[in-house]
């Protein structure tokens, strides 16, 4: 199991746009490099990465082989109501992570 880490407001103000930003450790191997022993590594990268605010759908990526290692990605959404905030990654091989953390919506 992959290390994944969200980093949102735990709480914000009805309206209000807030970041969030998510890093996963994966290796992202492109399957075009040669290992050790002269042979081509596998390819083993995440694929898709979708993130749920209260189970509506606020934002969503393709990712491919040129994406470095551990990737990072940061967004904006606007805080409606408190609840969940939901990032599911997948990949090769049957990868899939997902990791939550909960926001206060005030006033």
């Amino acid at each position: 199991m992959a290390r994944a880490l969200i980093n949102a407001p735990a709480a914000a103000r009805a309206g209000e746009v807030i970041e969030i930003r998510t890093l996963i450790t994966h290796p992202m191997e492109t399957g075009f490099r040669p290992g050790a022993d002269g042979k081509t590594l596998p390819r083993d990268i995440i694929t898709r990465f979708t993130c749920r605010y209260s189970g509506e759908l606020v934002f969503a990526a393709e990712l491919f082989s040129a994406v470095a290692a551990n990737p990072f990605l940061a967004f904006h959404t606007v805080a409606t109501k408190s609840g969940v905030i939901l990032c599911t990654w997948e990949g090769d091989n049957g990868f899939s992570q997902s990791e939550s953390v909960s926001i206060t919506v005030i006033g």
